[in-house]
């Protein structure tokens, strides 16, 4: 209930100042279970998609967003807990596996799951590497997936940007995709990374993003160390730089010594005081 409430008070409020728009809206069935899976460039993106689908999502969430402290983490519990979203752990191994059975879960429930295919958001806009956790899912629950291309909201909010600028943003949303030819074999890590990679090619084509082949939490490890050995060399070069030196006698209050003068100068100062 909380969800369509929120959805109704934001709803004329983020249209009026954003101007949302979505095509493609057709190719998400009117009932029935589907995996939702989008490129993911900001926060806004969990707000956005599900306010321009008439169906209600359920996204994965990060489990950080739902154990903060204090009043400000209680609203920010409520807010997510409002939009849709269901915590999960991400650290692996059996939280993996767990927020796999919270996906299916939602799945067989005949719900509309919304997941990222990155695992994190993009740090420059670019489209990374897919993890393979959406293509175990499509085919534990034997569901379809539907490629869904987020528009303008890394520009809007890019990570680490707090307050969101002013720009139109949309979505583009493609034609379902159908796995059930490799029914059975969920446990083929050959066969999920087959899937996992032709949904992120139909993402790559739908956004028009640069694909870069590597994971984005890998980008981002790499990125936040460049920075660092920046900032540490910076640091270095500032500590080793001699001061300035003080000439000796200047510092001892003596008058600095007259510049020397010229070569005909000196010679006719001489031959005035041999006269």
């Amino acid at each position: 209930m909380f969800y369509w409430i929120l959805k109704v008070i934001l709803s004329p409020f983020l249209r009026t100042f954003w101007r949302p728009w979505a095509e493609g809206l057709e190719n998400v069935p009117a009932e029935g279970p589907a995996i939702l899976a989008s490129n993911h460039l900001s926060f806004l993106d969990s707000i956005f998609l599900p306010l321009m689908l008439p169906r209600r999502v359920t996204f994965l969430a990060k489990i950080d967003y739902f154990t903060g402290r204090g009043l400000k983490g209680r609203a920010k519990r409520m807010f997510f807990s409002g939009v849709g979203q269901l915590p999960i752990d991400r650290s692996g191994g059996k939280a993996s596996d767990a927020a796999l059975r919270s996906g299916v879960r939602v799945l067989s429930a005949g719900k509309l799951l919304g997941i990222y295919p990155e695992g994190t958001r993009s740090p420059d806009g670019r489209l990374y590497r897919g993890k393979v956790g959406v293509a175990r899912m499509a085919l534990e629950a034997n569901v379809q997936v539907i490629p869904v291309a987020m528009f303008g909201t890394f520009e809007v909010q890019p990570q680490g940007s707090t307050i969101p600028k002013i720009r139109r943003v949309g979505m583009r949303i493609g034609r379902p995709l159908d796995f059930s030819r490799y029914e059975d074999m969920a446990d083929d890590r050959f066969v999920l990374r087959s899937i996992t990679d032709e949904i992120m090619y139909e993402l790559m084509q739908l956004s028009g993003q640069e694909y870069v082949d590597m994971y984005a939490q890998q980008a981002k490890d790499e990125l936040a160390a460049a920075r660092a050995a920046a900032a540490a060399a910076s640091a270095e070069a500032l500590s080793t730089t001699p001061a300035q030196a003080t000439p000796p006698d200047t510092a001892r209050g003596a008058k600095p010594a007259a510049p020397p003068r010229k070569a005909g100068t000196a010679r006719a100062g001489a031959s005035r005081e041999a006269d």
